[in-house]
């Protein structure tokens, strides 16, 4: 039986699991950086263990120390998050040698799907469709050429262990063959350390759809139905939601039985996701297997009332899944935003930073997953992610609305974020029609990236005024020998220039 956990990632996944695991009556051990000390999930944490300096390298992707830590902690389980050693198959085997329950599949299936050349092979022999394109690793930019010109362009080019956007080509023609392929390897290898690549015919007009799965250790495997996440920036996602507004109840049917065979296909245990492309014609096709929780989980979580921590714990414990595919039912419509410290009006850079005021919305069908607070100094050596923000609604306008809503709320100063551009997605006709696909963001760069519009300058202008304000007033109430020590309101002051005083 796991009673106590430690979680090998940072920020908001790490908080995130920690509130099951509360909920559950399991203690959690938390693991940081030099960077993280003044973290949430270190605070949140039932302990909290150093394991080295702010490069991830040294820190939260050294297994042999996070392996220490956990041995010294007597931790009984390792709950990898996402990113960082979530899908490294040498961490899983390590757990397991070390007598420590890995949360997530068996090493074996992290491995298998974790070669996208190898997963194809898999899911095609399961009965999966899978995108046209080679079934063998690329030998040389000839062999490259040559099956481009058979497969058809357009083509996509692609990592064998990419993940992420990394390592991926779109070729249009054979003048761009070339350039593509010593690109891609070369990326491949120094984010992977490795330079395989393969091609798959590229599909346009494409959708972006995932059905969640869950698997247990006895040969049970469910879908939680579906989520779209075709709204992303450099293969990086941006918005999710669930359901997705493109599938008929037809193909969701036939797609969630699909990703069902996926799982069983590799006696797949704990939560992941079996990715697809559906193309305008509603066409669907493998893309990939994710073997761990992803950050959109939210979205399936609120629509179809599980929780998904909960559930990977369970099934690391050993037992038997207890949902079934007749019980689950999607309910009302749930929507995601990613809320990144980012200056989306230049190029989308990081911008760490500290945080100096944080008003967070709330109200019914309101969830906010973030790990950071007033004074926080959000670090340049992560992602820039610093939480997302989840709505529910019992239809999809209405979660359109309430997305707006809390979005404007939303106010984050010290700092450059993607809020304003998050708000221009919710009010895009393309997005409120539920006409959209990966082309999402090129087809409306310049409408998303407008200047700021009077509204939102006149609110900022208004916020800056209010701080200054409080700023003054505290100089004000610092000096004062008065015995009413309340802050001075510059109304007030007003009125007492003028003789006349309202309180």
């Amino acid at each position: 039986m796991i009673r106590k956990v430690l979680i090998a990632n940072r920020g908001e996944i790490a908080v995130r699991i920690m509130r099951s695991c509360r909920e559950m009556g399991i203690r959690t051990v938390a693991v940081f950086s030099e960077a993280d000390r003044a973290s949430r999930h270190v605070m949140y944490a039932d302990e909290a263990y150093l394991i080295g300096p702010a490069i991830a390298a040294n820190s939260y992707l050294s297994i042999e120390k996070i392996i220490e830590v956990a041995k010294e902690a007597r931790a009984d389980a390792i709950h990898p998050g996402y990113g960082f050693l979530s899908e490294n198959a040498t961490f899983a085997r390590r757990c397991k040698e070390e007598g420590i329950i890995f949360i997530g599949p068996r090493p074996e299936t992290i491995e298998m799907m974790g070669d996208k050349i190898e997963a194809r092979k898999c899911m095609e022999k399961a009965g999966v469709p899978i995108v046209p394109g080679t079934e063998e690793p690329l030998q040389s930019v000839e062999e490259a050429i040559e099956l481009c010109n058979k497969i058809g362009y357009p083509v996509m080019l692609k990592a064998s262990m990419g993940g992420g956007g990394k390592g991926m080509r779109l070729i249009h023609n054979e003048g761009e063959v070339e350039e593509a392929y010593n690109m891609a390897r070369s990326e491949s290898l120094s984010s992977f350390g490795d330079n395989t690549v393969y091609l798959e015919k590229f599909v346009e007009e494409p959708h972006h759809i995932e059905f969640q799965i869950l698997g247990d250790n006895h040969g049970n495997a469910i879908h939680l139905f579906d989520r779209e996440c075709s709204i992303q920036r450099r293969h990086q996602k941006i918005v999710e939601e669930s359901p997705s507004p493109f599938l008929t109840p037809e193909l969701r049917e036939e797609m969630g039985r699909c990703a069902v065979r996926a799982a069983k296909a590799v006696n797949y245990s704990g939560a992941g996701t079996i990715e697809f492309l559906v193309d305008k014609h509603r066409h669907f096709y493998f893309l990939e297997m994710n073997t761990r929780l992803q950050v959109e989980h939210p979205v399936t979580e609120e629509v179809v009332g599980v929780d998904l921590v909960k559930e990977q714990i369970r099934v690391a414990n050993d037992e038997v899944l207890h949902l079934k595919q007749e019980d689950i039912r999607q309910r009302g419509h749930a929507i995601e935003c990613r809320i990144c410290a980012e200056d989306t009006e230049n190029n989308f850079i990081p911008s760490p930073g500290i945080i100096k005021q944080l008003m967070e919305p709330n109200g019914i069908g309101v969830r906010i997953d973030s790990y950071v607070y007033e004074g926080y100094e959000i670090p340049i050596y992560y992602d820039p992610m610093i939480g997302k923000l989840i709505v529910w609604a019992t239809t999809r306008q209405y979660a359109i609305e309430r997305m707006r809503r809390v979005l404007y709320e939303y106010k984050i100063t010290g700092l450059k974020t993607n809020l304003n551009y998050l708000k221009r997605i919710m009010h895009n006709p393309d997005f409120v029609r539920g006409e959209y696909n990966t082309l999402f963001i090129e087809k409306n760069t310049k409408t998303l990236l407008r200047a700021t519009g009077s509204n939102e300058e006149l609110e900022n202008v208004a916020m800056i005024t209010a701080y200054i304000d409080y700023l003054m007033n505290l100089e004000e109430n610092a000096n004062t020998q008065q015995m009413d020590t309340r802050p001075i309101s510059r109304w007030r002051e007003f009125g007492l220039q003028k003789g006349v005083l309202r309180i």
